[in-house]
């Protein structure tokens, strides 16, 4: 399977959209127990959407079909009044009748490459304990970073791109943006989810 990576343009949207609500809504992906949530292609359309947030953007084509796609947002590593910019990504989407076929991986592989070349120090995210130690990630507790509560599970995963970058924000808090907080956004994403289904 030959697979492109390239950056995504507007004229992608709606078909990532798509993508993302098939990706993390399809009946097997529930039957098995995936973690994920059913409003993910609520959260990319609203990345769009702000200002100084939307940091990268990626979608994987075979034959010319946008089968998959990762996006990644600016997010901060916060210890007394210091703050460290880092990068977060998610959600990563790739077509039911695709996966298993190593889109996943080369959508993160690229997403990692492109990360680097923007410069920026760190990956900080939530995500399958079990799936991304492979392409180097940690959890993050092994820098020393918490999450905004303070907290510290397996699912929480890290990756430094620039050796040492964590290493003055050791007992530091991640904060990523409110739109991945469910309880806050659930008005605003069932209005947008009742339009989205409109458009499939």
């Amino acid at each position: 399977m030959n697979i492109i990576i390239r950056k995504e343009t507007k004229e992608d949207y709606q078909r990532v959209e798509k993508i993302t609500k098939l990706a993390f809504s399809y009946p097997d992906r529930i039957k098995r127990g995936k973690i994920g949530c059913p409003y993910e292609h609520w959260m990319v359309h609203e990345l769009r959407k702000r200002d100084g947030v939307l940091a990268l953007s990626l979608v994987a084509e075979v034959d010319k079909e946008i089968v998959g796609h990762i996006i990644c947002s600016n997010a901060i590593v916060k210890k007394d009044e210091r703050t460290l910019p880092v990068l977060n990504f998610g959600p990563l989407s790739v077509l039911p009748a695709y996966q298993r076929n190593g889109i996943g991986k080369a959508l993160i592989n690229s997403m990692i490459k492109g990360a680097k070349e923007l410069n920026y120090g760190a990956i900080l995210f939530f995500g399958r304990p079990e799936y991304y130690p492979r392409f180097g990630f940690k959890e993050a507790v092994d820098y020393g970073i918490a999450d905004s509560e303070g907290y510290n599970y397996p699912s929480f995963m890290c990756m430094e791109l620039i050796p040492g970058y964590l290493s003055d924000f050791k007992q530091g808090r991640y904060y990523e943006l409110d739109i991945y907080n469910d309880e806050l956004n659930r008005n605003l994403v069932k209005i947008y989810d009742n339009t989205f289904k409109e458009r499939l």
